[in-house]
């Protein structure tokens, strides 16, 4: 039996450029968002975006499962959620006299956990947990997670009421903490053309988006992605860039009063990651410093712990990033 053919890297970039194109076309004024959904696709990831209501968040994950040969779902957290309503539970057959397990949502390729802060921790430990193993336990069973899995969660900075902070120590396990704001003038015009559009299509409908990738060609990209060529002076810069969260002192006693607990290797390997999904992307086959710039706020921004004297004086994660960008010497 013949073994079909691994797809081109130009093939590959092709497809991922018109995905991004057809994206772009269905989730106005948030190219940011667009472009950390397909470095989390590449760079095996999974995505933890904060914005104010109605900023396309679960149009955008919704609109890249459609376009990916992969199952989607949705998940709606509240305070109620308990584990087993993600990771599935052992149900009781009467007719066979035996329990059957029946998955949850966990199972889907795609997953979208819509305001996780809304969860209790139980539900957020889950979570976490599957991010993580890519694998769940219940009872004495231990079963895999599919091997395409991405989470993609949201959480709402305006209400604070009836919510659960995430724990600090298991932010770590998003690859990218992404912030996304209101788009301007111009982009909101497109917006309310689309929504004119849309409704038109509610009354005509018209067919689905076609998928534009397969499972096996996400993998191939996935591989194409983290064989790019880095330099090993790049490299360095990287991981000295992750070292100064947890050294600070070495340059300067600001960054050292902002700074509680710094970066773990996860944000090594995730800058790296990343960094190399960026470049290839951008149609390069070798990593630039901008890419590993472009892309330093989302990987540090949930992994740099500020101090009590940062929040006294309104410092802000991306506020410290910045200054480690200017203060650690490119290669």
């Amino acid at each position: 039996m013949d073994m079909p053919e691994t797809p081109s890297q130009s093939h590959l970039q092709l497809v991922f450029a018109r995905l991004r194109e057809e994206l772009q076309g269905c989730v106005i004024g948030q190219p940011h968002l667009i472009d950390c959904l397909l470095i989390a696709l590449l760079a095996d990831g999974h995505l933890l975006v904060e914005g104010a209501p109605g900023l396309a968040k679960t149009t955008a994950v919704k609109a890249l499962a459609a376009r990916i040969k992969a199952d989607f779902h949705r998940v709606q957290f509240t305070p109620d959620l308990l584990p087993a309503d993600l990771t599935g539970t052992d149900v009781f057959r009467p007719q066979s006299g035996s329990f059957e397990f029946e998955r949850g949502p966990l199972f889907h390729n795609i997953v979208l956990a819509d305001e996780i802060n809304r969860a209790p921790a139980k539900v957020q430990s889950a979570l976490l947990e599957a991010m993580a193993e890519q694998q769940i336990t219940v009872g004495r069973s231990t079963w895999q997670l599919p091997d395409l899995f991405m989470v993609m969660a949201t959480q709402n900075p305006i209400e604070q009421e009836g919510t659960f902070t995430l724990p600090e120590a298991q932010l770590d396990r998003f690859l990218m903490h992404v912030t996304i704001g209101y788009p301007d003038a111009i982009a909101e015009l497109a917006i309310l053309k689309l929504a004119r559009e849309q409704a038109s299509h509610r009354a005509h409908p018209v067919a689905a988006p076609a998928a534009l990738l397969s499972q096996a060609e996400v993998f191939a990209a996935r591989d194409a992605a983290m064989a790019i060529h880095m330099a090993p002076a790049l490299e360095e810069y990287l991981t000295q860039l992750v070292l100064a969260t947890r050294d600070a002192g070495r340059y300067g006693p600001e960054l050292k009063r902002w700074i509680a607990w710094g970066g773990s290797p996860r944000a090594t390997i995730a800058l790296d990651r990343c960094a190399r999904a960026k470049a290839w992307l951008s149609e390069r086959d070798y990593v630039l410093p901008e890419d590993v710039h472009a892309i330093a706020h989302e990987v540090l921004r949930h992994r740099v712990l500020l101090s009590y004297e940062a929040e006294a004086e309104g410092v802000r994660p991306d506020q410290v990033i910045d200054r480690l960008l200017d203060l650690v010497p490119l290669p």
